[in-house]
């Protein structure tokens, strides 16, 4: 029950022949829907003509039969999932983002975060550029239809405007006649396509998504890697491979991802196995039964019990009915919603010393309230451990943790935060052991700035990515820092 929450999750069809792609893509978004729950968007390709239809909300939520009948049966269709990092939750940051220009109609999708995002933004607004929204994802779509005007093809235009951003960006990019994933040279977020048995082709975050469609998985999109499907079948541009060393986000391991997906070669499930192993190797403890968290801690709580020889129990249920409109009865207090979405199985717990397993700390209050529920429950004692190592850094490609005073690890060591979680033990599996979750993956390294601060990129000079949301300050007010002279 991580408090981190992630961008996005993106999803591609081409069909040569054309078919209903918005229902396909409705069912890949469906299987993405853990990647974001604050919107979702679905643009059709009918022969070079764009319906798009899109706004917050889960995906069933939006996406009525009614809605659905409205696209009919188009060659390409992008679909997006979204968790806001950048700009407020809101119909107008809700993606995909489409651009109508002079040499035609783009649509793209995005999930990650620039790191260069408002440098460019503010180049651009200099030269007459008007925003829509304030995300990041407007940004680049201007970038690339500036050099549209340059170029022969989007796809060049597509390879130009790579040299121009950097941080983490997957993208989906829809054009008339043509179908685009894109994914930054240092592999921040994962990317793959597969193809179903006749003959469309399938592009997703996750190989999940594939499953979804019935897809047969092909391969991962390499970093730096441009892959264009047209009628003509499946082409690369490999101009940007190799250019950065590769930087997958580690917590795609450890919690981002649903774990029957594979990403860059390795298995989601067995990296949280390995992870339970190796906590129950760095932080061993005599108890009677180990638990995990739902869902993501599930895993980790089963490669625990396996190493330690300590029974696996089903310590939680989740109420997988409550989505982002639910109201709870009474008191509105995030006590109340974690009662209600969380339940503790008595008889497992009762009169037992547990293990209780989870992803991540990073506030600690939704810790608490968990290990508050398994004494109430009856546990003798509660040991916690961490299938990640203490959060200590904020992250600038993806998530929404963007400073050090969120961060409990920042302030307090791990026998400090046992006792404010109320924990009689808290142990974090370590940084070398998180650096091998995935043995073999094609991905030879991962990013974990968010853990040792060795972050891939140059960091943000400053952090202004929700100006547009702020108040005018009060009279005696100082105004936010780079907004005095406007």
């Amino acid at each position: 029950m991580s408090e981190i929450r992630e961008e996005c999750g993106i999803f591609g069809v081409f069909s040569p022949a054309g078919c209903d792609v918005a229902r396909m893509a409705y069912y890949g978004l469906y299987a993405l829907q853990h990647r974001g729950q604050e919107s979702c968007g679905i643009a059709v390709n009918d022969r070079g003509v764009f319906h798009t239809y899109k706004d917050t909300g889960l995906v069933n939520e939006v996406f009525t039969p009614e809605r659905m009948e409205k696209f009919g049966l188009g060659n390409c269709a992008i679909g997006h999932v979204r968790y806001g990092t950048t700009g407020t939750n809101d119909r107008s940051n809700a993606q995909p983002v489409v651009v109508n220009h002079i040499k035609g109609t783009m649509a793209l999708a995005h999930n990650g975060n620039l790191v260069n995002s408002y440098e460019l933004r503010s180049e651009l607004e200099l030269r007459g550029s008007i925003f829509h929204t304030t995300s990041d994802t407007e940004v680049i779509s201007y970038i690339i239809t500036n050099k549209r005007l340059e170029t022969s093809s989007i796809e060049e235009a597509v390879s130009r405007a790579m040299y121009r951003l950097e941080g983490a960006y997957s993208l989906l990019v829809m054009s008339p006649q043509k179908l685009m994933a894109v994914r930054d040279s240092r592999g921040f977020r994962p990317l793959c396509y597969g193809k179903t048995p006749d003959g469309i082709y399938v592009v997703a975050s996750e190989s999940c998504a594939l499953d979804a469609v019935g897809a047969e998985f092909v391969r991962d999109v390499e970093p730096g890697e441009i892959l264009i499907f047209d009628k003509a079948g499946v082409r690369s541009i490999r101009e940007h491979c190799g250019r950065q060393p590769r930087s997958l986000c580690v917590f795609e391991y450890i919690y981002f991802a649903r774990p029957d997906s594979v990403i860059d070669g390795y298995s989601v499930h067995e990296a949280r196995v390995r992870a339970g192993g190796f906590l129950a190797l760095e932080h061993p403890v005599g108890a009677d039964v180990v638990v995990g968290v739902p869902d993501s801690g599930l895993d980790a709580a089963l490669g625990y019990s396996r190493q330690s020889g300590i029974p696996y129990g089903i310590g939680f249920i989740k109420n997988r009915y409550i989505g982002r409109t639910f109201i709870a009865p009474g008191q509105k207090s995030r006590e109340d919603m974690l009662r209600i979405k969380l339940n503790p199985i008595c008889e497992v717990v009762r009169g037992k010393r547990v293990v209780l397993i989870d992803d991540s700390i990073v506030r600690g209050t939704t810790s608490a309230r968990i290990v508050n529920l398994l004494r109430e429950a009856g546990a003798s004692e509660v040991h916690m451990r961490i299938a990640s190592p203490p959060y200590l850094n904020p992250c600038y490609y993806g998530t929404d943790i963007d400073s050090r005073k969120y961060l409990i690890a920042c302030r307090h060591t791990a026998d400090e935060i046992a006792k404010i979680i109320g924990a009689d033990s808290l142990g974090y599996l370590s940084l070398e052991n998180v650096k091998r979750l995935a043995p073999g993956a094609d991905c030879c390294g991962c990013c974990t700035a968010c853990f040792d601060g060795r972050y891939p990129t140059a960091v943000p000079p400053e952090n202004r990515k929700f100006r547009f949301e702020e108040k005018i300050p009060e009279c005696g007010d100082e105004a936010p820092k780079g907004e005095q002279n406007r």
